[in-house]
């Protein structure tokens, strides 16, 4: 069979999204269709000149047709670096407010990606600079809803009783999604209460209405069941009747200050963390079962007891907070014991952000992480 012979011409005319060709030293040389309509520039105009010349209809710079300086000086260092270091360049989310080009004075907010990416010759230097331009306002509308509507169903913190505890939500930011975890902390009979949390497979609108279905199936199991085990059961059972609930992983903890017992089970989450006053950390790992749905057939769940004492600490969260790509569980395990054990003195509240600023990464998190801390 004969190779096909493509005209890559005619694909990078194409492409969906706005994109132009560039020497290194910011000449144009080719733009698409899109490019030029979100210029509004025909592509005459454009190609042949300098990135910042002026020399077209318009007086503005040969970039995006918006009158903003500091995005025109972004684009200009972002090229210069991938020409000089060969490597691809994203400039951060930018928002502006564009004119309808069919109803003048009407103006729509809008939110863009700019990538840069280098064209190597075959002797690996760069021959080209592809500057791509990706609408992504539906996308970001999208998390906006997601987003409200997971807030508005995760329960507002309150007090247990007598016992500090501290709740942080840190939802995704870079990916642009919204995810379905969540948590919870219900008052029982005695005293005692049941921390909970869990994590939805998926993201945006559809993740955050499963997770407040099951969030508030298993608040009402935790009220009736006779341990955690039994509460999780009865949610797995529940789960399998809701679309986009399989393989949902939830921890659930009962909490007994009269007998200084911890009861936990777990569908496939991370384990919960027990701090102990001297500093050691215990992972609950006792109790753990496959997540909500993943088994062919119903059958009871485990579930396992440890002791504490007054002054300890339990950390249930989710795994935003300790998973990292290309990375095993086991180092996000051991750096959340060590964060636990550096600031083992400091209350649930202080506790928590500095947890989250030990282990969250540096800029935009790419998952959500709940994060829940009881002084037991």
């Amino acid at each position: 069979m004969t190779e096909l012979e493509v005209d890559y011409a005619a694909v990078f005319r194409a492409l969906p999204g706005a994109a132009a060709l560039l020497t290194p030293k910011l000449i144009f040389v080719d733009v698409n269709a899109e490019f030029t309509r979100i210029l509004g520039r025909t592509r005459e105009e454009v190609v042949g000149h300098f990135l910042l010349e002026d020399r077209s209809v318009s007086d503005q710079p040969l970039v995006l047709r918006m009158n903003e300086r500091p995005l025109v000086l972004k684009i200009l260092a972002s090229l210069r670096r991938v020409a000089d270091t060969s490597e691809r360049d994203t400039i951060e989310l930018q928002r502006f407010d564009v004119e309808d080009p069919d109803r003048p004075g009407v103006w729509h907010e809008r939110y863009w990606n700019l990538t840069n990416v280098p064209v190597l010759a075959p002797d690996g230097q760069v021959a080209l600079l592809l500057h791509r331009v990706e609408d992504v306002t539906e996308l970001i509308r999208a998390r906006e809803v997601a987003l409200t509507l997971q807030e508005a169903m995760l329960p507002a913190f309150r007090p247990v009783d007598r016992h500090p505890a501290a709740v942080r939500y840190r939802p995704a930011a870079e990916a642009l999604n919204v995810a379905g975890d969540w948590y919870e902390l219900v008052d029982l009979p005695g005293d005692r209460i049941a921390v909970s949390v869990g994590d939805v497979v998926g993201h945006g609108l559809s993740a955050a209405c499963v997770m407040g279905e099951l969030r508030s199936a298993l608040s009402a199991a935790c009220l009736v069941a006779e341990g955690p085990a039994r509460a999780l059961e009865v949610l797995g059972l529940y789960a399998r009747t809701i679309d986009g609930a399989e393989n949902t992983t939830a921890a659930t903890t009962f909490i007994d200050w009269d007998t200084r017992t911890i009861t936990y089970s777990s569908a496939g989450h991370p384990p919960p963390a027990l701090l102990r006053m001297d500093g050691t950390v215990e992972f609950l790992d006792q109790a753990t079962d496959p997540p909500l749905g993943a088994r062919p057939e119903h059958a009871p769940r485990i579930q396992a007891t440890a002791a504490f004492r007054p002054g300890d600490t339990l950390a249930l969260y989710t795994d935003g907070l300790i998973e990292r790509r290309r990375e095993d569980i086991d180092t996000g395990l051991a750096r959340l014991a060590d964060s636990l054990t550096r600031h083992k003195a400091d209350d649930p509240e202080t506790l928590a952000d500095a947890v989250l600023a030990d282990l969250l990464p540096p800029g935009d998190a790419t998952d959500d992480t709940a994060l829940l801390i009881v002084r037991l």
